[in-house]
């Protein structure tokens, strides 16, 4: 979600809607949950203050303007087949690990934004066994497609650090313009690195970093996506424009838009198992938004709770966990129903934000983001195993091996 570059109060303020737990001490609020949000005044650009130079110079950027697409047949060129057309995480069974990482140590890497360091948890014993710096606001922990290397996004830091997975040491550090998340497309091809502040996608090699073109996009806080099915697009979220835009991926150009409720601030977005559907989680509309992504379009919205934010599927693809990090629980969304199968409320309350799942799916882990804990929940009873604690505002935490073919990034998207 966005980058917290000024002061917690300044940024509570500007959220005010959203996220009425914050206090300058991080307390939480008891507003009960809301469907919609009532329009807020204009939200604030993402980044206040002086503007930071530009690091690199971008190359000529394609247009951003929507354009209608070709009719394309079959999937991206280069990219794994769907092995199961009714489930796209059909291969992200428990334990299905690949050759690639399954001598890999198994860990939970944690970027905490606001110390500029990475703590690494040992997942079998709850316990912190390795901390180590990074650069300026480390955001999110990102597996490469290939899935041999973890990414650390040094979002203010212009640059992004390896991670050896295999050894859980840190590695060299490459400069890369404003790296607030990162993706992968389908084939393999690119790492596309989200540029919120200048509101591009950067299209990367993806072993060198080297920049290779650049999409503007009329998308105020571009934050996360997801791909379709078949690799051809992703719907994208733009957290301050209250939108959603659909981008080719063949040829990077915005196809179109979907408008969300006037004041939204769009989160993460997970596919359904089937393709059908995009779920789109909305801070401040305090729920899920379903998308087609094909026409594109709103076809719906579930209620889930305050402070709407990372979506992450089960191993078995049955429910879509949603956390809320506006109240500390999750929700568990039924991808057959599409709806709210059951909440899992913490104890004393906390701020799940980004995480992932275990690959044997038993545990949720989800960073605390404003209590400086990590959360590992039990995913049959919702009981929280452990708060084990880090850093400060500890961001977009991978759980690293996961079963998967092949990583479409962020924290772990795999197919």
């Amino acid at each position: 979600m966005t980058r917290f570059r000024r002061s917690l109060c300044a940024r509570a303020a500007a959220v005010a809607l959203v996220v009425p737990l914050l206090s300058c001490a991080g307390g939480t609020s008891q507003r009960p949950p809301v469907v919609a949000a009532s329009p807020p005044s204009t939200p604030p650009p993402p980044h206040a203050g002086s503007p930071r130079p530009e690091t690199e110079a971008p190359r000529p950027a394609a247009s951003a303007e929507p354009r209608p697409a070709a009719a394309h047949p079959g999937p991206l060129p280069g990219m794994p087949p769907v092995l199961d057309p009714n489930d796209i995480y059909s291969e992200d069974r428990p334990g299905h690990l690949s050759h690639v990482v399954r001598d890999f140590p198994p860990r939970v890497y944690v970027p905490n934004s606001k110390s500029d360091t990475v703590d690494v948890i040992d997942p079998r014993t709850f316990k912190v066994i390795d901390h180590f710096p990074v650069g300026t606001l480390p955001q999110h922990v990102t597996p490469s497609w290939d899935m041999r290397t973890l990414w650390v996004l040094n979002d203010y830091g212009n640059s992004v650090t390896r991670i050896d997975p295999a050894t859980g040491k840190k590695g060299e550090t490459l400069p890369v313009d404003d790296p607030y998340n990162m993706y992968y497309t389908p084939d393999g091809k690119y790492a596309i690195v989200v540029a919120e502040q200048r509101r591009r996608l950067d299209f990367r090699d993806p072993q060198t970093m080297k920049l290779k073109r650049s999409l503007h996009v009329a998308c105020p806080g571009v934050d996360h996506l997801d791909f379709s099915a078949d690799g051809r697009y992703f719907i994208a979220s733009c957290e301050f424009g209250a939108k959603m835009i659909k981008v080719d991926v063949e040829d990077p150009r915005v196809l179109g838009s979907v408008r969300l409720r006037a004041g939204g601030m769009p989160q993460d977005v997970k596919l359904s198992p089937d393709g059908k559907v995009f779920y789109v989680a909305d801070m401040r509309a305090n729920g899920v938004y379903m998308i087609d992504g094909a026409r594109p379009s709103v076809i719906g919205f579930i209620p889930t709770g305050r402070g709407t934010h990372g979506l992450y599927a089960s191993r078995d693809s049955k429910y879509l966990y949603v956390s809320n990090r506006g109240e500390g629980s999750v929700s568990l969304i039924d991808f057959a129903t599409r709806s709210v199968a059951r909440k899992w409320v913490f104890p004393g309350g906390g701020s799940p934000d980004m995480g992932g799942v275990s690959a044997d799916g038993k545990v949720l882990w989800l960073s605390g983001r404003y209590h400086g804990e990590v959360y590992a929940i039990d995913t049959e009873s919702g009981k929280l195993l452990a708060r084990i604690k880090v850093g400060r505002e500890p961001h977009g935490l991978c759980v690293y091996p996961q079963p998967g073919r092949y990583s479409l990034g962020h924290t772990g998207v795999f197919r």
